[in-house]
């Protein structure tokens, strides 16, 4: 990153995935951990829904890396957070409870960040994608055979005749990090 007046600013990049990972294959952890340890590399900050599988793997990755992560809750308060969702405290610096339900955390993580990743997911996951994609907010998708979440997204994207928006794919963690922040610079005012 370059000098700057505003070097408090950072990238603020989404990590989306399956919270139960069973159908995704075996090396969609260590991946997402890898991306999360890539966008603290590349001066960003991880959000993540709060949750558990690869946006769980994603936050310890860049904890690891030593960068901060905030996770947006569906959760009312810490309490719900824990017992009624089930979900994780743990490699999270911040987390903001919603009180909005899965659906509402969703819109919320995706208009909190700057661009969205996506890993293997399921229907959340697939949710966080379209509202991304209507927003025009810069997408990486991260490919593997192991998984169909990446071919799922190009048939809603080749089938919706809307464009082709703002979406990147690559299997390299560090290189897809680095096509969605190119993406998310022509979107910004400050350049960081």
């Amino acid at each position: 990153m370059k000098e700057s007046p505003h070097m408090h600013l950072k990238y603020k990049i989404a990590i989306s995935g399956a919270a139960e990972t069973r159908h995704c294959g075996p090396s969609v952890l260590e991946l997402t951990k890898q991306v999360g340890a890539e966008v603290v590399r590349h001066g960003g900050i991880c959000i993540t829904g709060a949750t558990t599988g690869a946006p769980f793997w994603a936050a310890i990755g860049a904890k690891e890396a030593g960068g901060f992560v905030i996770g947006l809750s569906p959760a009312s308060s810490e309490i719900e957070h824990v017992k009624k969702y089930r979900l994780p405290l743990d490699y999270h610096d911040m987390i903001v409870y919603t009180g909005f339900g899965y659906s509402g955390r969703n819109l919320f993580l995706t208009r909190a960040a700057d661009g969205i990743i996506i890993s293997c997911g399921r229907m959340g996951t697939l949710n966080e994608f379209t509202i991304a994609f209507e927003d025009q907010k810069p997408i990486g998708v991260l490919a593997s055979p192991e998984w169909m979440t990446d071919d799922i997204i190009q048939k809603i994207i080749d089938e919706a005749h809307r464009g082709k928006g703002k979406v990147v794919w690559d299997a390299d963690p560090a290189r897809l990090v680095e096509k969605v922040i190119e993406l998310i610079k022509t979107d910004k005012v400050v350049e960081i």
